[in-house]
């Protein structure tokens, strides 16, 4: 029971620090120490050295020595090979999946669509929820992985998936993308789900190809403001 509790927390302290960082409560660049987030978290240091630990393997923050973390700044050339990768990835797991789901995965599967429905009929949504949205939603995708069968695939994926998911919070927060991420993950998981392989790997990779290009055209446009600005300044 004691070793449980151990996990719970572990696991509590990481959901809540990767949160604040992939929705920008922490900002890129930020300079983030253990006993900060410990008093911020009530809770003591040695669980925040733990996921501090597991955020730098995730490429969310980097350790500097007597210093603390900073939280990784996402630049366009991380974010175009992040989801160049991704597309390869994803699109060759959910091509597994289809042929490998048994009645089991696929229940599990629609398990999740389901509970992103919940999530999104809340009403007044309150940034956590959204946050929890957005965290099924991801794991969908790995989920999706480890049912293809191939190891390697699945956690190379998971190492990719969290290099994403701060721009996935940007896209779906700022264009408000909820609705259409939650129908194209429908479209995949009735295509592994009919055993189409084809079909999902296609719907798969053009999911990741929008979300790239909604991301891209977001930041283009900030990057015009700012210009924008320096002209005008």
């Amino acid at each position: 029971m004691a070793k449980e509790t151990k996990n719970t927390l572990r696991d509590s302290v990481y959901s809540s620090l990767k949160a604040m960082i992939v929705t920008s409560q922490i900002p890129p660049g930020s300079r983030v120490t253990e006993s900060d987030i410990a008093a911020k978290l009530n809770v003591s240091r040695t669980p925040v050295r733990e996921a501090f630990n597991r955020l730098e393997r995730d490429g969310l923050v980097t350790g500097r020595p007597r210093q603390g973390y900073v939280v990784t700044e996402f630049d366009i050339n991380m974010f175009r090979e992040a989801f160049e990768i991704r597309e390869l990835l994803d699109g060759h797991a959910t091509e597994l999946a289809a042929v490998a789901a048994t009645e089991k995965d696929k229940a599990r599967l629609r398990a999740m669509l389901a509970e992103c429905e919940r999530l999104a009929a809340i009403p007044d949504r309150t940034t956590g929820e959204k946050f929890q949205e957005l965290e099924v939603g991801i794991d969908l995708h790995r989920v999706i992985a480890e049912i293809s069968g191939n190891v390697m695939l699945h956690g190379m994926l998971c190492g990719i998936l969290d290099k994403c998911q701060h721009y996935v919070w940007t896209e779906l927060l700022w264009l408000d993308e909820w609705k259409i991420a939650r129908d194209e993950h429908v479209e995949i998981v009735d295509a592994i789900c009919a055993g189409d392989a084809k079909r999902a790997g296609t719907l798969a990779r053009a999911h990741v190809r929008g979300s790239r290009d909604n991301v891209l055209r977001l930041l283009q446009a900030k990057s015009d403001y700012r210009n924008f600005l320096a002209r005008a300044s």
